[in-house]
């Protein structure tokens, strides 16, 4: 367990409404809204809807089989013409979404037709099962009805060259129809729960991505974009009295908007790599050095050159800290001090505090309050909510509001199981 205090000047402003945030992923770990929109069908799901051919090629190959059985037990030969009748029955099946009923007259009249040629003919072949099924599932209600009485009632009744079995026969091809026709109902229905699933999740990841993008957006912008006016305020009131001051804030300017660039280009690889490579990309680029503890030094000495006084102060193991919690700890703090620079202004006093135990780390950052005759600028709230965001993702919690005069910002984020047991 080590203890070290770091003391200075810094600049601190707060935004005072306390936003709720929403879960989000982190840059790291960040959903790409391509690839969720983009998720297909697979298995024999994507073969069903996507590869008619392959379809048609089996019935064909299901219902040659079933005549030339049935035909040889029945009449003792094959007929040719009976086979080719069976094939032509399933040449119509590619065509069964753009016409459906029109492939099910067809299919049905194929089907009929082998009875000239065969006693047993084909009534419910695979052909006759898949057209039937597409004429119901690509009908309204009325339609599809329709379509399953007309095919029991014209398998049943119409046999060439032969009379119309009993009635009683009628129950064992009704009983086929309506189990094809619910069939076809229950995968409607699971496909468009399917379809609304996958808009929902793809809508969810464009959402997400969007509110990563601001998060980050917002961290590297806003610190140093007031770090930089802070800084040049002071540059400018400093010109004539003190040139020497005045020029150390024109060298802290030049490195902040030097800081800023590089977080920025950083930022930018990781989304460009997101949308050209994948995942791959962009685990490829996320492998750039991320701000973490070792960076929080160069935070408050920003802060104390643009005029604030700030204590740091770390306790416990702190450089041992998971990547995504370092960086998250960072984030906190260096939002704490932006919003202290924005609001509490110069002279304020700042404290920053971390420390480490065995289950979490705590993040404080309080200071006491802007001097009489400042002017509290309004916030957006943006910030906390980026805050709130990435404390959640970590399943930790934010509390942030005015304390003795001042303003404090509290997180506490729990350390993995495997990060508990090493640091014990």
């Amino acid at each position: 367990m080590g203890h070290s205090v770091n003391e200075g000047h810094a600049v601190r402003a707060w935004s005072g409404a306390d936003a709720p945030g929403a879960k989000s992923p982190g840059p790291a770990s960040g959903t790409n809204p391509d690839t969720a929109a983009a998720t297909s069908r697979t298995g024999w799901p994507g073969l069903w809807t996507q590869h008619d051919g392959l379809v048609a090629a089996g019935a064909a190959a299901i219902d040659l089989v079933g005549f030339t059985v049935t035909s040889q037990m029945d009449q003792g030969h094959v007929p040719v013409a009976g086979c080719l009748v069976t094939v032509v029955a399933s040449l119509f099946l590619p065509a069964r979404r753009r016409a459906p009923l029109a492939v099910l007259v067809c299919v049905l009249a194929a089907n009929l037709a082998t009875g000239w040629f065969s006693s047993v003919g084909l009534h419910y072949g695979a052909a006759t099962i898949i057209a039937l099924y597409t004429a119901v599932r690509h009908s309204r209600a009325v339609v599809g009805a329709t379509a399953v009485v007309g095919c029991v009632a014209v398998l049943h009744l119409f046999h060439p060259g032969r009379p119309a079995p009993p009635l009683i026969e009628l129950a064992p091809n009704a009983v086929s129809a309506l189990f094809v026709a619910g069939a076809a109902v229950a995968v409607g229905r699971w496909q468009h729960k399917a379809e609304a699933q996958r808009r929902r999740l793809a809508e969810r990841a464009v959402s997400d991505e969007r509110r990563r993008i601001a998060r980050e957006l917002h961290d590297v912008v806003a610190h140093h974009l007031t770090t930089m006016q802070l800084l040049a305020g002071g540059a400018r009131a400093n010109l004539d009295r003190s040139p020497e001051a005045a020029r150390e804030a024109l060298v802290a300017l030049e490195g902040s908007g030097r800081s800023a660039l590089h977080e920025m280009r950083h930022l930018l690889d990781v989304l460009r790599a997101g949308d050209e490579g994948g995942e791959e990309g962009r685990e490829g680029a996320t492998t750039a050095p991320q701000p973490g503890i070792g960076d929080l030094d160069r935070l408050v000495e920003d802060s104390r050159r643009a005029g604030l006084p700030t204590t740091l102060t770390t306790e416990g193991d702190l450089q041992s800290l998971p990547p995504g919690v370092a960086l998250t700890v960072f984030r906190i703090v260096q939002e704490a001090l932006t919003n202290a620079r924005k609001h509490a202004g110069h002279g304020a006093h700042v404290d920053v505090e971390l420390t480490r135990t065995v289950h979490e780390v705590r993040v404080t950052v309080t200071d006491d309050g802007p001097r009489p005759g400042h002017f509290v600028a309004r916030g957006t709230g943006h910030g906390l909510v980026g805050m709130r965001e990435r404390v959640v993702l970590h399943g930790g919690t934010l509390r942030v509001g005015p304390v003795s005069g001042g303003f404090a910002v509290r997180a506490s984020l729990p350390l993995p199981a495997d990060r508990q047991e090493s640091y014990t």
